[in-house]
């Protein structure tokens, strides 16, 4: 299926969720691994904040795009972040959402308020 591009550069995007070792297979415990590289995958969980709405969302980033200094409830930057619809059948019942993927997680700072 096709990417789509997330521009964020409106948004507050606060970490929630420390990266993590990603899982592909947690009745063997298998480490997720990038299809092309090869290099283990990290998830991340993120509150997404645009136009006065908010969404939690879960971010999957390779293990050397997660950036040293990250602080739960602080903000991060996600460069080159894509949402990538999908589905899949589980247990004979259809399944569908989006994931979300960026080349890697940066502390950033709270952006400036207009009026201030």
């Amino acid at each position: 299926m096709r990417s789509i591009r997330v521009e964020t550069s409106a948004a507050t995007i606060l970490l929630t969720e420390a990266p993590e070792t990603k899982i592909k297979d947690r009745q063997t415990g298998e480490i997720a691994t990038d299809a092309v590289s090869g290099e283990p995958l990290m998830t991340l969980g993120v509150v997404y904040i645009e136009d006065g709405e908010s969404s939690l969302v879960k971010v999957t980033v390779p293990q050397s795009g997660v950036s040293e200094g990250l602080a739960l409830g602080a903000p991060v930057a996600l460069p080159g972040l894509v949402a990538r619809p999908w589905e899949s059948m589980f247990n004979g019942q259809q399944r569908h959402g989006i994931a979300f993927r960026a080349a890697a997680v940066t502390p950033a700072a709270f952006p400036a308020q207009v009026g201030a």
